[in-house]
């Protein structure tokens, strides 16, 4: 007998509007909204993505990465294949730089550290990541103290010097500050302290894929 098939997770209506932060011939920067998807998903009512929204107006637009779909802020858009591969090089080199920042719940008793915990797909309970120290892609993450809120919670700029799949979120977690408003790794009392995902995408600086100049990307933070 067939196993009935699971509800599939039907993402609620985003009504932010993507904003254009920059635009030349190569890219774009694109200031992402809380609650939009990156990509489309395989079921029709979740058509609605960054991706989608974009092509009616740059119909050549690839991303060249991904935020979850509770973080918002700054990403960066290719407008051809050419350009595609080149940032897509240098994601991979690891030569872009990222910031973001953070509302974690508790008061953090260090100012500044590292986390370094290695990262794995979790396959019995997708689409979760878990430590793994045998089979993990190492992951690190820098962290700074911005301000320690009143209300038990501390705000941070997060610096990943790698971009595994919800790296921040996890590694929030595993120092036992989890970000607020987290729905996959956060505890109940930081889920329920926030109405949204408290990570937003401040920063990214890389190469201009033309000119080779220095390109500093910046998305003020909304909290």
């Amino acid at each position: 007998m067939m196993q009935p098939q699971a509800d599939p997770f039907i993402v609620p209506v985003c009504h932010d509007e993507i904003t254009v932060i920059y635009q030349d011939d190569s890219f774009l920067l694109i200031n992402k909204p809380t609650g939009l998807l990156s990509l489309s998903g395989k079921h029709p009512r979740n058509k609605d993505s960054v991706h989608y929204r974009l092509v009616q107006d740059f119909p050549t637009a690839t991303l060249v990465h991904r935020l979850d779909f509770g973080t918002s802020g700054i990403m960066l858009v290719a407008l051809s294949k050419e350009v595609n591969g080149n940032l897509t090089r240098q994601f991979q080199a690891r030569s872009v730089k990222k910031t973001y920042k953070a509302l974690l719940y508790g008061e953090m008793a260090d100012n500044s550290g590292v986390i370094d915990f290695p990262i794995a797909k979790d396959k019995d309970n997708f689409p979760l990541q878990k430590i793994c120290y045998r089979d993990g892609k190492e992951a690190v993450t820098r962290y700074r103290v911005i301000e320690k809120i009143a209300g038990n919670c501390t705000k941070v700029e997060f610096t990943p010097s790698s971009g595994r799949t919800h790296q921040l979120r996890i590694h929030s977690r595993e120092i036992g500050h989890p970000i607020l408003g987290c729905d996959l790794y956060g505890s109940d009392e930081a889920f329920v302290m926030a109405e949204r995902l408290m990570l937003h995408a401040t920063t990214l600086e890389f190469f201009h894929p033309a000119t080779g100049e220095i390109i500093q990307g910046v998305s003020n933070c909304p909290f």
